[in-house]
């Protein structure tokens, strides 16, 4: 028998709290969001996290940050800019929020960000999740988060499987209060780098004695099968990849439900008499793999856009897709990429201890 099973979740509760702060302490990944306590780059860090991996996160956070340092910056700025800055992110109604939101920071709160989970519930785009981050983080309020990484560690450490209301009170029972905030990202970090949802590294885990499951639940949903799709672009260009080249751009419809307003080339059916494309690449949102075809043709007499000069590209709102497209046609230079990986290092932690600050 499993001797964690034995002992109740609260004679495991300190003991867990323990082992998994020292951790994080010595191994959590260096990462940019993680040596300050500035609520604005918290919350900027939280949206970006949200169903978009760590290691695409980091260069755009970064310039994010250098064109808008703080949320004044952010607020004033015209939102195609904004749209621009988050290019290459996804889910671009994360983008159109964030704006929104510190529009309301800055002429309701004075640019300060509300100090507790419960005030900042009231901001525009802000849920249970990033109020509770931003509070614990930030300001050190004494709550827990629940996200995809937490519900799997505390459902596995439990060995049972939680949800709605028994799911947040099991992280509230969980969290050390004296460092909340530092909790809460450790239990996230556990998820994403031990604690996986398939073949979790139980040998490595710094609680698996205290694990009542030590490994899968019994009965885990299957993941949803990713779909396979093809679709072909025209890549027509005027005047060559050089300064005074332009690239024929369409924008799609402000109304749409997916990247509203974002500038991509003209999709197009296979083109007849052409043996091969310019080159192809693969491409992936949510469920669906696709392999993109980009053909060096002549944009559809039907297709309704703009010639956009080159060298205002890289502050143009365009789609993630578009972008892959244009730097690996050696069109777009520059902009952010998505960071490596394996940049992204575990070991002793050098980042500052900011306990308490309210402040950035």
């Amino acid at each position: 028998m499993n001797s964690a099973k034995a002992k109740s979740p609260a004679a495991r509760q300190r003991p867990f709290q323990k082992r998994l702060l020292a951790w994080y302490d010595a191994y959590a990944r260096d990462l940019p969001w993680r040596a300050t306590r500035d609520p604005y780059r918290i919350w900027l860090s939280e949206i970006m996290l949200q169903q978009t991996r760590v290691a695409a996160v980091i260069e755009h956070y970064r310039e994010f940050l250098r064109r808008f340092p703080t949320v004044e910056k952010l607020a004033a700025a015209r939102e195609p800019s904004v749209l621009a800055a988050w290019s290459g992110l996804g889910y671009y109604r994360r983008a159109r929020m964030l704006h929104a939101t510190a529009k309301v920071i800055v002429r309701k709160h004075d640019g300060k960000f509300p100090p507790t989970a419960e005030e900042l519930l009231t901001l525009p785009g802000v849920g249970r999740y990033t109020a509770a981050a931003i509070a614990s983080i930030a300001f050190s309020e004494p709550v827990a988060v629940v996200d995809g990484n937490v519900e799997r560690v505390g459902q596995r450490f439990l060995g049972q499987r939680l949800a709605g209301e028994k799911l947040w009170d099991a992280a509230e029972s969980l969290l050390d209060h004296d460092r909340p905030g530092d909790f809460n990202q450790a239990m996230m970090e556990l998820g994403a780098t031990v604690c996986t949802p398939r073949t979790p590294a139980c040998l490595t885990c710094p609680v698996v004695e205290l694990c009542a499951t030590r490994g899968e639940l019994a009965g885990a949903p299957k993941p949803a099968p990713q779909q396979k799709r093809e679709i072909n672009y025209a890549l027509d260009l005027r005047n060559g990849a050089g300064r005074d080249g332009k690239v024929f751009l369409v924008q799609r419809p402000r109304d749409a439900s997916l990247m509203a307003g974002m500038w991509e080339l003209p999709e197009i059916a296979r083109p007849a008499g052409h043996s091969k494309p310019a080159f192809a690449l693969r491409h992936s949102i949510t469920v669906t793999d696709y392999k993109v075809h980009v053909w060096r043709i002549a944009a559809p007499d039907h297709a309704s856009g703009k010639w956009i000069a080159l060298r205002r590209l890289q502050r143009l709102a365009m789609t993630g897709l578009t972008r892959k497209i244009l730097r690996h046609a050696g069109t777009l230079n520059g902009s952010a990429t998505p960071a490596d990986s394996s940049k992204i290092k575990a070991g002793p932690r050098r980042r500052m201890r900011l306990r308490n600050i309210a402040g950035g």
